[in-house]
Formats: structure tokens, sequence, C-alpha cells
């Protein structure tokens, strides 16, 4: 499967991209195949499994909902939150769904029937949807697994082949120039063309759309993340769910805007701070969100690039500009202005670590804890403000396995099964990773003991160890030690 930025930063709802965001795309998927089958109008009844973590933390991130939607038909890249609102209390209601948009459908409450202690073979977030007739008879049933990152697999297809998400090329793509799953691969690509990280990136997107269009397009999912942090300030109260966590990213952009009016070098780490809440504080309330790689994680790559594009040029005493790291930033953003520049190299370079950790590891907190989601995103938000930041492709790979390393052993253990504690402040945490681990690679010339493959397939290793109890099943650490109130 040849990864897409586009695969790897989504549009989506919260809370959690592997718990809402996947299931919400398999249910869609199971109706698709109703309909494409021809055995909608003979459906008289649908049931829904979910297995291991998605059963287990599955209420707290709005599992039982999104599947509900997916069922609809609904895509949770265009699905608005009013939408989630709306549609969600009429189907509640009614206790019924419009299959695949068309059939009408009764969804008692044991429709959807949790095995929390039950894992299937493939992943921990398993889930089994079955269509019957009238008589009770099976017409249809697959089980899909959420892997993380909102992508989805089939049980039925092949693993390389069964990868769904938005902007996925799919194994039907025409081959890029420049393939990789390695780091080793990447710096390679990097050494024999001149190109840097982002570079590289770019010219394998290039295969399926003109570079107007990949431009166009990472300067959307920017205006998204931007949105989603204007959004978050201008709400206030409590996050659903019932731990009374109140929202801090209003108080806090009111604060800084008093005591910050001219953006001064000495607060960029309040407003980093500010971004990464924001976004997750969205998140957490079931808004419209980026999956950057996942959702539990999509402050930290929208807060690192609100650095690079808002204090590098103060902070660092240098000029930014979209050129920075190589002179094909040179060729392939002419016409952009240093801040969009900034901003689609950033990305692009980030996507590149991306892909390394979604080939060889995991992004799913249920499979390798949360060194797999927020560890990945510190990682490659790190590299990404590296090459931003003038740095060599060996310096860029450096910036992303420092901040991996020092996210190594991360467990999941969300209070509640909610993506709010401590999920939220780790957003903030885990940017600040990332920006110390860029600085510290560029004052480097790149060579270091650990290399960023070694380091990644550490992670996966460590993931493999960890007990169920620390990988999004609410069954251990802060999850079980402090009581929720």
């Amino acid at each position: 499967m040849t990864l897409s930025i586009f695969d790897l930063f989504s549009v989506g709802i919260g809370p959690s991209s592997s718990h809402t965001v996947g299931p919400m795309r398999a249910a869609a998927s199971f109706a698709d195949a109703l309909a494409l089958d021809e055995l909608l109008p003979q459906v008289a009844s649908v049931t829904v499994d979910l297995y291991g973590s998605l059963a287990a933390t599955g209420v707290g991130h709005g599992t039982p909902g999104a599947v509900l939607l997916g069922l609809e038909g609904y895509q949770p890249e265009t699905i608005t939150p009013s939408e989630v609102e709306q549609r969600g209390a009429a189907i509640t209601s009614s206790r019924s769904v419009l299959l695949a948009g068309a059939r009408p459908v009764s969804m008692p409450e044991n429709a959807i029937v949790m095995h929390p202690l039950t894992l299937l073979p493939r992943h921990s977030n398993g889930m089994r949807f079955s269509a019957y007739d009238a008589s009770g008879a099976l017409l249809l049933t697959e089980t899909y697994y959420s892997v993380g990152g909102g992508f989805i697999e089939r049980e039925a297809a092949p693993t390389d082949a069964a990868a769904v998400a938005p902007g996925a090329t799919g194994s039907s793509a025409p081959p890029v120039p420049f393939p990789f799953r390695t780091a080793a691969e990447l710096l390679e690509h990097c050494r024999t063309t001149g190109l840097s990280f982002s570079g590289v990136m770019l010219a394998n997107e290039e295969v399926s759309r003109d570079r107007a269009e990949i431009v166009d397009r990472i300067l959307a999912i920017r205006r998204v993340m931007d949105e989603c942090v204007a959004t978050s300030v201008a709400r206030t109260g409590l996050l659903p769910g019932g731990l009374s966590v109140r929202r801090r990213a209003p108080e806090w952009r009111a604060r800084l805007e008093r005591e910050d009016p001219d953006r001064s070098p000495e607060f960029w780490q309040e407003w980093v701070n500010l971004v990464a809440l924001a976004v997750n504080e969205e998140n957490a309330s079931g808004g419209r969100v980026v999956t950057a790689p996942t959702n539990g994680a999509a402050g930290i790559i929208p807060a690192v690039l609100h650095y690079a594009r808002h204090y590098l040029k103060v902070v660092d005493g240098r000029e930014v500009t979209g050129a920075a790291g190589g002179a094909d930033g040179r060729a392939a953003l002419t016409g952009l202005s240093d801040e969009d520049a900034v901003s689609v190299r950033f990305l692009l370079a980030a996507a590149a670590v991306g892909v390394l950790y979604k080939e060889q590891a995991s992004i799913s907190g249920a499979e390798v804890g949360c060194q797999g989601e927020v560890g990945s995103a510190s990682s490659m938000a790190a590299a990404g403000l590296a090459e931003v930041m003038g740095g060599t492709p060996e310096q860029v790979e450096n910036a992303a396995e420092i901040a991996m390393e020092h996210n190594l052993g991360l467990t999941c253990d969300p209070i509640g099964g909610l993506v709010q504690i401590p999920c939220i402040e780790r957003n903030a945490i885990a940017a600040s990773k990332a920006i110390n681990a860029a600085k510290m690679a560029l004052w480097g010339d790149g060579s270091h003991h650990v290399s960023l493959d070694r380091v990644i397939l550490t992670m996966r290793e460590t993931g493999r160890d960890m007990s169920d109890k620390y990988k999004e099943t609410s069954l251990g650490g802060l999850a079980v030690n402090i009581v929720e109130c």
C-alpha cells in the first residue's frame, strides 16, 4: 500500500480516530456492500458486535453512535458536528436507522453488543456487522478492524490491500518514483537526489495529483486546523462525558491576548500550549479536527506548526522561507507566501515520517499504547519543524528519532475511556518535546547512535510487550487510580 499525506492527515470528527472515525467508515462500508449486493430490500435487522478496546472504551469514545451514523452512510470527513448531534438524537429517539440512506431498519439497544474481554485475531479494535432478513436468515456478515488513524481493514481482504482512508491511492495506483518504508530508504533517496523529506514526499504525491492540487489540499488541511482552534476558543463550559473537565482554551486565549498582545518571543510556549489544548478540547467534544495522525494526538502537529509559522524568525534569529532545507523547496513552492510554503513543507516532511510509523509499527493506542499516537505525532512534528528550520535530511531524521525515543513506553490509560485526562495535556507536553527535539538535532550534524528505524522497531516491540491494561482499555493506570467525579 502506498500512503499519501492525505491518508495521514484527514478531516474527521472527535473524539477518536480509532474508536469514532474508523467504526463510522466500517459501518458505511458494510452498508455500501449491502447496497452493491442488492440486499437492502431484504434487510430486516442488523447487529453489531464490538470487541476488545472498541468495547472496553467505546461508549466514552462515541463508538455506538458513530456506527449507527455510518450505517446510514455518513462519512467522518463530510459529516458536520451539528449533523452528528441532530441525526444522532433522531436515531436514539426512533431506535432505527436509514440503512445506506435508503432502508429503514430497527436498531434496538441490544443490536450493538459489547465484548470487552474478547480479542479478534488481527487487532484489538475489532467489529463484526451482520444483516438478517425477516425470517432471521443471515444475508451478509463482515468483520472489520480499526487499526488507528481512521484506517480500517476488512478481514476478508489481504492486509496490504484492505486499508481504507481518505486519499488512499490503493494498490492500483501507479508506482511512485521514490518508494520507502524505512528511514534508511528515505535518507538514501534524499542523498541520491538532493531532495529533502518533503521533496521526496511531494514527488510521490505527484503520481496521483498535480502539484497545484496537492498544495491546495495541504493548505485546506491547515485551514481546518486553524478553524478547529478558533471554534474551540469560542466555546465555554464543561466537556461532555461526566468527568466535569472544564474547557481552558477560552480563558487561556483571553489571558494571552491581555498579557501578550504583540506576540513577544517569551510567550511562545504558552501559545503552543494553547493550540494543543484547544484542538484536543474540540476533539473531546466531538468537534471537527484533522486526524494527525490520530484524533487523540491531533493537537501536536497544529501546535508545532503554529510555532513554525509565528516564532521561528523571531526566536531563532533567522529568515525562514519555503526554500529552507534544500533547493527543491524553491522549485516546488514558488508563488506561495513564506507562511504557506513553510506550512506545506512542514506537513509533507511530517507525513513522510508518519509513513514510517504506519509501515513499520503502529499508530494505534489500542495496539501499542499512547507511544503510537502521541509519540508518533511528536516525532512527525519534530521532523517537520527541523526541515523548515533548515535541517539536512540527516538532522530531520535525528529530530524525529529524539522525539520518539523520549515517548517510548507511553501508556494509553484514559480516565472513563474519554479522550480528556491525560490526553489533552499530553498533547501540549508532546508538542514541546517535538520543538526541543528539532532544536537539539539542529545543534548536531545529524549523526547519532540510535537510528529512527531502530527506535520505531523498539516502539513496536515495547507495544507488543505492554500489558493490555495500558492499551486504551481503561483497565489500568490513571483510569483505575482516579475516582471519576
